[in-house]
């Protein structure tokens, strides 16, 4: 039926008018970034729901547990720090390279989870999404919420770890809440992008742990960060290009937080700058590049 037909004949109201008052739209209608974020954001508590869910159908037939949440980045930085520590020795130069090393393995661990939990997100929910009707954007979400309440726990232990170490309190310590909160925003940013390249390119998933660990590598997060900046190592395009990475720049940032006196690859006020930055720009985009494909998820 037009649009501009008329829906009472004696006052000659057009049927899109009528909608309008009456608050109808139509049913196939992509909304607009604004109201389909106040979308998601009415459906929050279903997000916190299925986190919670999530993590209860992970670990729950577990022996251990929700204490994997812990476990699992502190064997890694055991596995580590034997490997690159003990056996080939990179941090010989760092007298608290136990510290580093493990703030740099729990906060890339932290985005890598997500990206990985992300990418999964749609794919591994096609049931639930042909079932109910909610902004699919609910799952990249719930799936990044899961990861932050893991990292929360383990940065608890994290803690422990730089306090064995010698590392002092210091007032400095209270700067790692802004960094996670920045953190976070970037990983829902790479939540939200990887659940629609991951629905549209199955073989995606593949490839991203191909991918995290390039990334990581080139984090600094098993070495030290001099390596680049100190006797000219990387010049040119090549050092701006290590030190505008957004993962090295986080991981800088826990560092400046939990460690006294270290060097770090820019100052804090251009750490904290590009952080903000590569938070924002990526955070955004993720939302909006999984807001274009809202209607696609699902089908096929």
């Amino acid at each position: 039926m037009p649009e501009t037909a008329v829906a009472d004949a004696a006052t000659g109201i057009p049927l899109k008018e009528l909608a309008r008052r009456h608050g109808l739209s139509s049913s196939g209608r992509l909304l607009g970034p604004l109201e389909y974020a106040r979308q998601v954001w009415g459906y929050r508590y279903f997000i916190t729901a299925h986190a919670k869910a999530k993590t209860v159908s992970t670990l729950g037939t577990t022996n251990l547990g929700t204490l994997w949440q812990v476990l699992t980045p502190a064997i890694n930085a055991l596995v580590y720090y034997v490997i690159f520590g003990v056996i080939i020795g990179t941090g010989a130069n760092n007298p608290n390279f136990i510290p580093y090393l493990c703030i740099g393995v729990f906060v890339f661990g932290f985005t890598q989870s997500t990206v990985s939990q992300g990418v999964n997100s749609i794919t591994g929910n096609l049931g639930l999404i042909r079932a109910l009707h909610f902004p699919r954007a609910s799952l990249p979400l719930s799936a990044a919420l899961v990861e932050i309440r893991n990292f929360i726990t383990a940065t608890g232990v994290l803690l422990i770890i730089v306090l064995l170490c010698h590392e002092p309190i210091t007032v400095q310590w209270l700067l790692i809440f802004p960094v996670m909160l920045l953190q976070s925003l970037f990983n829902f940013g790479l939540a939200m992008g990887g659940a629609r390249l991951g629905s549209t390119f199955r073989d995606i998933k593949q490839l991203v742990p191909f991918i995290m660990r390039f990334w990581m590598y080139g984090s600094a997060v098993l070495y030290p960060v001099t390596r680049f900046t100190h006797a000219h190592a990387l010049q040119g395009w090549k050092l701006h290009l290590i030190e505008a990475n957004p993962m090295l720049v986080f991981v800088e940032l826990y560092r400046h937080s939990l460690m006294e006196g270290q060097e770090l690859v820019g100052t804090p006020k251009m750490l904290w700058i590009e952080g903000v930055i590569w938070a924002v720009v990526v955070g955004t985009a993720g939302f909006l590049y999984f807001w274009r494909g809202e209607k696609g998820y699902g089908r096929g």
